[in-house]
């Protein structure tokens, strides 16, 4: 049907016509004369349109932009079908000059046309502005459809048009309204708007949908193409029915479509993401017999799903097969096998793959990079940490605070703080401000070398640069300090800490408990400890430990065990850390065969003992004399696991020593020899000493030069020990050449060092040269309380007392305080002089200074009492001594013996 008219002119007065016929129109013929009026207006409309007068004046007549409605643009619209361009022209200019709203069938009418015409490009776009309106879908459709029907346009691709604006609006339930509307009026979509729509369902997941609609449209008779049935494989897949995703592969196969690897690669990703990886490896392996080759992301999607079933081993063997084939493995891939590798330990693989990939180009991604250096850190590889570190930059990775933070504790932890600094400053360099971690890392580090004073500098660098310090910055100072015994220092940062609200956790707890027990203050660290449990802080392994520990050293064993019991009643697992002071506790209360019991104990309930455990059992049986125990102890060691180390046999040495069982002391050695052992300079340094103070030189001379011979180089201690054997045998000349020796080399003497020569002077009575030796030490900050005890006893010995008391008064002078031996040394001489009311002023001096009498002490003042007549003052010391838990020993009980005996002397006559 001709749907177009002849064109003419159209003249104003014709407009002017029409304007006065339609106002001499009267009601009863209104609706005829108005359908009349319609046609007549819209014929007028065609004639502007199709004619070459000016639109804009045209249609800016009152008449026509009064009269104008959406109805009369749409059949303008439908005469212009044959032109879909003019038709569209009209249609913007309308909306654009006249600010025209048009009708949802204006819009249907019009992409129809246009699409008809294959005008694709801007049917779409006035697809787009109509679905801005936020109209009702079904009503669109609805339209969309009637249009379409009832002016029988010739093509459905509007349709699709539709269909495919919706998806593209991600509006995938009202895309499929559309088909199914289609479907009904038997109208189907192009295959490929069908592929669009399945693959955006996809997104958002409605995969029972996309297999619906699937089988509705094979049922009438759609033949799929390879995007079709990929996607409904991916479907099948995300619903975990592999038989059918399979089923579905087959029926492509036999409907002859081509499908590509991306089909299978779906398919295999779905195993894979089901952690059915064998089963991928086998779809794999089949593509070869269909014609088709693996690609990148075959191998690549394998690898990981390999890797999320552990199968890391195999990951690689599919990773360097892509390689020979000349594919480049994803980041992702790489990443899951380096991480894979590094969990299960397996560095040095890990290491090795990143190196071998990196040559192509590939580098893990930066998270992964930063746990292989952290394991690489664990394991001391410290040569291939720097190796991946230096490289990273050319491998287009760059490290972040992550990766510095890894290297800086690193470092600290192995005591490398140079390195650690050279990483922070690399840090600040890179841009990368320093972070609590780094700061945290640095001043734990200057805290277990005890450089506090580096430590609080950090401290205070950190809150200047706006960083916040944690417990874990707080606890490491603490700890610092209660290690060097400032505990004032400790509770102070302790009482700042928790002024600023930050919460003290167990491990700041434990250092100050910890600072308590070094300082054998017992009752204080057990305040703390309750104090711990009161606050709900739950203590921990180590917590326990230095408790335990505390009390053994203490010699509260009782207590010790104790707190073992309730450890294990808290569910906490005891360890060779909780053994080891138990055990060595015992032995120093004198009661080494309750400690072997407790090993043997240990041993039966298949607790685990290291060399720790064991080597102060031995040193328990050694400083008892019990030799042949020691070695016995030692057989059962070997036979229970447990490997002698040098410690042990450091332990039985010195016990052979003491003994001077030289056959046993070389079997000892023997046996080292044997078990591939070395002595250190510490065992070397043990028989030295034993020889040198037993006056036996020559053999300390031979294991000195034996020490040499084997590259273990003699330590202060090694030389003072010979030196000290030297200056007790009178020969002079060959400790001071080897005191010259110290000088030029790296063992610098110490106050013991000195304090050998300052012994041999003071017992030849050469106090001048000893008082001037003094005065040197005194200058190099070498003199301690030892040597200034040492001229004491010197000047007392030649009955110079006032010289001994002047170098007592000057003692505090020069920062050296006295100690029991130092007034002691003085009680000793004034009783022996008869001069009781002076040493008791002494006496009473050192105990108002806090020092404690030893046994020692105690016997000076009782042969005081006893030769002066004062026994019942003996008596009452006796007693003060038991009460203070100082054990009387056989000298105690023979001055009171003989202190009776004179008593009962001078009564008898």
């Amino acid at each position: 049907m001709n749907l177009t008219r002849p064109h003419r002119p159209l003249s104003n007065s014709t407009i002017y016509y029409y304007v006065k016929q339609r106002n001499l129109c009267t009601s009863k013929f209104t609706s005829q004369y108005n359908d009349e009026n319609d046609s007549h207006f819209v014929s007028i409309l065609g004639d502007i349109v199709r004619g070459n007068q000016s639109w804009k004046i045209a249609l800016n007549n009152t008449y026509i932009s009064s009269t104008l409605r959406p109805h009369h643009v749409e059949k303008v619209l439908i005469q212009t079908i044959d032109d879909s361009r003019l038709a569209l022209r009209f249609f913007n200019f309308l909306g654009l000059h006249q600010n025209f709203h048009h009708s949802t069938t204006s819009f249907c009418i019009l992409v129809h046309s246009l699409v008809q015409s294959s005008l694709f490009w801007p049917a779409s776009s006035l697809l787009q502005t109509l679905l801005l309106r936020g109209l009702d879908p079904k009503e669109v459709v609805e339209r969309f459809l009637n249009c379409y029907m009832e002016f029988k346009f010739s093509s459905s691709l509007g349709f699709d048009l539709l269909i495919q604006n919706y998806v593209q609006n991600k509006r995938l339930l009202d895309a499929v309204a559309v088909v199914n509307l289609m479907r009904e009026n038997n109208l189907f979509p192009e295959v490929r708007t069908l592929s669009a729509l399945l693959n955006g369902l996809v997104r958002i997941r409605q995969f029972n949908m996309v297999l619906e609609l699937f089988n509705q449209f094979v049922n009438v008779g759609l033949r799929p193409d390879v995007y079709i049935y990929t996607v409904v494989v991916r479907s099948l897949c995300e619903l975990k029915d592999f038989v059918r995703a399979k089923e579905m592969i087959r029926q492509a196969e036999l409907n002859r479509c081509n499908l590509s690897v991306v089909t299978y690669n779906v398919l295999i990703h779905g195993l894979c993401k089901s952690q059915r990886a064998w089963e991928a490896v086998e779809i794999k392996n089949l593509l070869s017999g269909k014609g088709l080759k693996a690609d990148v992301v075959t191998y690549c999607t394998l690898v990981l799903g390999l890797c999320k079933v552990q199968e890391f081993e195999v990951g690689v063997e599919l990773m360097n097969e892509m390689i020979e084939l000349g594919f480049v493995p994803s980041e992702a891939a790489l990443s899951g096998v380096v991480d894979g590798l590094r969990r299960k330990r397996k560095i040095e693989d890990a290491y090795d793959i990143v190196n071998r990939v990196g040559r192509i180009g590939v580098v893990p991604n930066l998270f992964v990079y930063n746990a292989l250096i952290n394991s690489l850190c664990k394991e001391g590889k410290l040569d291939e940490v720097e190796l991946l570190f230096n490289n990273m930059g050319e491998k287009g990775l760059f490290p972040n605070d992550v990766t510095y933070s890894i290297l800086i504790d690193s470092s600290c932890r192995r005591g490398k703080l140079d390195v650690a600094y050279c990483y922070f400053g690399k840090m600040l360099e890179a841009g990368i401000k320093g972070t609590m971690y780094s700061y945290n890392s640095l001043i734990s580090g200057e805290c277990k070398f005890g450089k506090l004073d580096e430590a609080e500098f950090l401290f205070g660098e950190m809150i200047d640069k706006g960083v916040v310090p944690t417990v874990a910055t707080y606890t490491s100072l603490i700890s610092g300090y209660c290690r060097e015994g400032e505990l004032h220092k400790a509770f102070r940062l302790y009482h700042e800490m928790t002024g600023k609200g930050i919460a003290p956790n167990t491990y700041t707890f434990t250092a100050l408990i910890s600072g308590f027990c070094r300082a054998n203050m017992m009752t204080e660290a057990g305040k703390l400890f309750d104090q711990l449990v009161e606050r709900n802080i739950m203590p921990n392994e180590v917590t326990y430990n230095v408790m335990i520990e505390g009390h053994c050293m203490n010699g509260n064993t009782v207590r010790a065990f104790e707190l073992l019991d309730e450890m294990v009643e808290k569910g906490l697992e005891p360890d060779t850390y909780t053994y080891r002071p138990l055990i060595s506790g015992l032995c120093s209360s004198g009661r080494v065969s309750e400690a072997k019991e407790l090993v043997d104990e240990l041993h039966e309930e298949h607790r685990k003992l290291n060399e720790m455990c064991y080597s102060a059992l031995l040193h328990g049986f050694c400083k008892e004399g019990r030799l042949q125990d020691a070695l016995s102890a030692c057989r059962q060691m070997v036979e229970r696991g447990v490997d002698m180390d040098l410690v042990c046999y450091a332990v039985l040495i010195c016990g052979t020593l003491k003994q001077h069982d030289t056959r046993k002391l070389f079997g000892l050695l023997k046996e080292m020899q044997d078990q591939g052992l070395k002595p250190d300079e510490v065992i070397y340094t043990s028989m030295i000493d034993a020889y040198s103070k037993a006056g036996n030189l020559k053999k300390a001379f031979g294991f000195w030069d034996l020490m040499v011979a084997e590259g273990c180089f003699p330590n202060v201690v090694t030389y003072t020990a010979l030196i000290n054997g030297l200056c007790k045998a009178g020969n002079m000349d060959n400790a001071e050449l080897l005191l010259k020796e110290m000088l030029i080399g790296n063992a610098l003497p110490n106050q013991m060092t000195y304090g050998c020569f300052l012994d041999h002077l003071t017992k030849e009575g050469n106090m001048e040269e000893a008082v001037q030796l003094h005065n040197a030490m005194l200058k190099g900050f070498l003199a301690n309380t030892v040597t200034c005890n040492i001229l004491i006893r010197g000047f007392c010995k030649l009955g110079k007392i006032q010289e001994a008391t002047e170098l007592l008064v000057g003692m505090t002078d020069n920062g050296i305080f006295p100690d029991c031996i130092t007034y002691s040394t003085f009680i000793y001489e004034y009783c022996r002089g008869g001069n009781l009311q002076e040493a008791i002023k002494l006496w009473n001096t050192m105990l108002n200074k806090g020092l404690k009498p030893d046994t020692l002490a105690y016997n000076f003042m009782m042969y005081g009492c006893c030769v002066t007549g004062e026994l019942t003052k003996a008596f009452e010391l006796r007693d003060d001594m038991i009460r203070r838990g100082v054990m009387p020993n056989r000298g105690t009980y023979n001055t009171l013996i003989h202190g009776t005996c004179l008593k009962s002397s001078v009564l008898s006559t």
